[in-house]
C-alpha cells in the first residue's frame, strides 16, 4: 500500500511535467507564422500646420515635419535619440510616439552582445507607446508632430532630460507633448500641455495608449522557459484588484476590467517585462481595450482636460517601461508588483522569492542563493521527512516477513490486506509515511519553477562554470545527470518492492526523470539535485539507525 502511494505521487509529478513538455515541445515546433501584408506598422496620417520650434537640448535648428502621404510609416519621419543611463528611446515625429525602446541593463535573449528591445514599431514585433487628445482639429497619435531631431543624452550630473514635441490644432489651440526622462530609472513622464488661445473653453480628454501585437516578446530557450507565461493587458483598480484581460477576450468583448475609476492604471505584461501608465492621485480616469487591427491591440487609460480661455493647461502621467524587478514595482505604485506571475502557488511562490532576494543580499549569487534556500527548506521539514525516511527504513526491515505473507497467501487477496495490516500495526508502521517527503516536495518544486520561470532577477543570472543562466537549461546536461544519478540512490535506499514488474518500474523512474529535467530550468534542477544529496544523507542515517535497532532486537544464537 506504501508503495503504491509513493508510486502514485511519482507518477503524478511525472504527468505534470510531462504535459508541460508536450505542450511546449508542440509549441516550439509549431510552424510560423507566415508575414503577410499589413502587418507592418503604418497608420495614417493627420496633416497638422507647422508649428513653432520645439525646445530639445544640445540641438541646432528644428526641422518641421510635411504633411505625410497615407502610408507614411515611423520610418519615413523625423525622430530623435534620448539616451540614459538605464534606456535608449527613440521618439518618432508621428504622434510622438515612443517606437523603440532598448534596455541598456538587460541583454537580448540569446545574444548578450545586444542589448533588450521592449518597444519596437519598426521590427517584427509591434509595440508602441502613443497618446493624443480626442477631439476634432486636436492632435493624436496619427499627427505629425513637429521635432527636432538628433542624439539627446543626460550629461554628466545632469538628472532629468526633456523632450518637447509641438503641434497646433484648429481654433487657436496649441498642444505640445513634453517626454521626461530620468536618471536611475525607467519611469518617462508623458505630458500634455494646452495653450487655449481661442475664445472658447477647450473640453476635450487627453489618452494614453499602449498598443501591440499578440505575440510574446520573448522566446527563451528550451521547451519550459518562456513560453508558458502570460502576455497581455492588465488593469488594477481599488474595487477589483489586478486583472488580466486576455487578447482574445477583448477581441471577443469579454472583458470585465473596471472601465472607470478614481485611481488604478493599466499594464502590458509579458515575460520578465512590463510596459504601463500610472496615473498619480484620485483625478477621474476611464480604462479601456480595443483591437485595432489584425493581431494587434490598445489599452490605455483617458483623462480628461479643461482649459479656459487664453489659459494653459496639463495633464501628465508616468509611463513606466522595464523590468518586473519585484522590490521596486511595489514602490512604484499600489499593486504593481502583482504583474509578477507566478500562476496558481502565489501563496507559496512570493515567500520563496523573497526569501531567495534576502539571501542573495548576503551572497551576491543566485545559485548559492537556491542552494541555502533548499538547505533551510529541509531543515524546515525535518522532522516531517525524518519520519517517513524512518517509516521507510523500517518497511525495508519488514520485507522479508510481508513476502512471506505474500507468498502464503497468493490466493487470497483480502486475506494478504488484513495479514499485512496487522503486521504494520504491531510493528507501528505507517504505510503512507515514506509518502511524506515527496508529497512536502511537490508544492515547493513548482513554486520554485515559477520563481526561475518569472522573475526577472533570474533572467541571465549565473552561478558557477557552464551555468551562465538559471532560468535556462543547462547546456552540458550535468545537472540533470546528476539528479538522475542521485534520484537512483535513492531508489536503492528505498524499500524494494515484491513484485518484480514494480521494482523495475521503480529502477526506471530515475532515468524518465533525467530525461524531463534536460529541459527544466537549471536552478530548479540544482534544487533537486541539492535536495536529493541531503535527503540521501539523511535517509542513509536513518537506515543505518533503523537496521541497527533490528540487530539488537534479535535474540542472540
Amino acid at each position: 500500500m506504501q508503495m503504491d502511494a509513493r508510486r502514485m505521487i511519482l507518477v503524478v509529478v511525472f504527468t505534470f511535467s510531462l504535459i508541460m513538455l508536450w505542450e511546449n515541445w508542440t509549441r516550439h515546433n509549431q510552424p510560423k507564422e507566415p508575414v503577410t501584408a499589413g502587418t507592418s506598422a503604418q497608420v495614417t496620417a493627420v496633416p497638422t500646420p507647422s508649428a513653432s520650434a520645439p525646445v530639445a537640448p544640445g540641438a541646432s535648428a528644428p526641422v518641421a515635419s510635411p504633411t505625410a502621404p497615407a502610408s507614411t510609416g515611423y520610418a519615413d519621419l523625423p525622430k530623435a535619440v534620448v539616451r540614459t543611463d538605464m534606456l535608449v528611446a527613440e521618439v518618432s515625429a508621428l504622434g510622438g510616439d515612443i517606437s523603440r525602446l532598448e534596455l541598456l541593463k538587460h541583454q537580448a535573449t540569446g545574444d548578450a552582445s545586444k542589448n533588450f528591445v521592449l518597444l519596437d514599431a519598426t521590427g517584427g514585433h509591434r509595440y508602441v507607446a502613443n497618446g493624443g487628445l480626442i477631439g476634432d482639429g486636436l492632435p493624436n497619435h496619427k499627427t505629425i508632430f513637429e521635432l527636432t531631431p538628433g542624439e539627446f543624452a543626460l550629461a554628466d550630473g545632469q538628472d532629468k532630460l526633456e523632450l518637447r514635441l509641438k503641434a497646433r490644432a484648429e481654433n487657436g489651440v496649441e498642444v505640445t507633448k513634453v517626454l521626461s526622462f530620468h536618471r536611475g530609472s525607467y519611469e518617462i513622464g508623458v505630458a500634455y500641455e494646452v495653450n487655449n488661445t481661442s475664445t472658447v473653453p477647450l473640453n476635450t480628454t487627453t489618452y494614453f495608449q499602449l498598443a501591440r501585437d499578440d505575440k510574446p516578446a520573448e522566446q527563451a530557450g528550451g521547451f519550459f522557459t518562456g513560453v508558458t507565461t502570460y502576455t497581455g493587458p492588465a488593469f488594477y483598480t481599488n474595487e477589483t484588484k489586478f486583472r488580466k484581460e486576455s487578447f482574445s477576450d477583448i477581441e471577443k468583448g469579454n472583458t470585465k476590467f473596471v472601465k472607470q475609476a478614481n485611481d488604478g492604471w493599466v499594464a502590458m505584461v509579458q515575460h520578465y517585462f512590463v510596459g504601463a501608465y500610472l496615473p498619480q492621485g484620485d483625478t477621474p480616469r476611464e480604462f479601456y481595450a480595443r483591437k485595432i487591427d489584425n493581431a494587434y491591440f490598445g489599452v490605455g487609460v483617458m483623462l480628461p482636460m479643461t482649459v479656459v480661455p487664453g489659459q494653459q493647461g496639463r495633464v501628465e502621467v508616468p509611463l513606466y517601461v522595464g523590468p518586473q524587478e519585484q522590490k521596486k514595482l511595489a514602490n512604484i505604485a499600489p499593486g504593481f508588483d502583482l504583474v509578477v506571475d507566478y500562476g496558481w502557488l502565489t501563496v507559496i511562490a512570493a515567500p520563496l522569492f523573497w526569501l531567495l532576494e534576502f539571501i542573495h543580499r548576503f551572497v551576491g549569487n543566485w545559485g548559492w542563493a537556491i542552494i541555502i534556500v533548499t538547505i533551510l527548506i529541509k531543515a524546515a521539514f525535518f522532522p516531517l521527512s525524518a519520519a517517513g525516511y524512518k517509516s521507510m527504513a523500517k518497511m525495508k526491515t519488514l520485507m522479508p516477513r510481508m513476502k512471506q505473507l505474500q507468498e502464503r497467501y497468493a490466493g487470497d487477496r483480502m486475506k494478504l490486506n488484513q495479514e499485512m495490516m496487522e503486521l504494520y500495526r504491531k510493528e507501528k508502521v505507517n504505510p503512507m509515511g515514506g509518502c511524506l517527503p515527496i508529497l512536502v516536495q511537490i508544492p515547493v518544486f513548482i513554486a520554485l519553477y515559477w520563481v526561475l520561470l518569472g522573475t526577472v532577477e533570474m533572467r541571465q543570472a549565473p552561478w558557477i562554470g557552464w551555468i551562465r543562466d538559471l532560468s535556462q537549461m543547462d547546456p552540458y546536461y550535468v545537472l540533470p545527470v546528476l539528479n538522475g544519478i542521485t534520484m537512483f540512490i535513492q531508489t536503492k535506499l528505498n524499500p524494494t518492492p515484491p513484485d518484480p514488474i514494480q521494482a523495475k518500474v521503480m529502477l526506471f523512474m530515475p532515468l524518465m526523470f533525467t530525461v524531463m529535467f534536460l529541459w527544466f530550468p537549471s536552478g530548479l534542477v540544482l534544487y533537486w539535485v541539492v535536495n536529493n544529496l541531503l535527503s540521501i544523507a539523511q535517509q542513509w542515517y536513518i537506515n543505518r539507525m533503523i537496521e541497527a535497532g533490528s540487530d539488537a532486537a534479535k535474540p542472540a544464537k
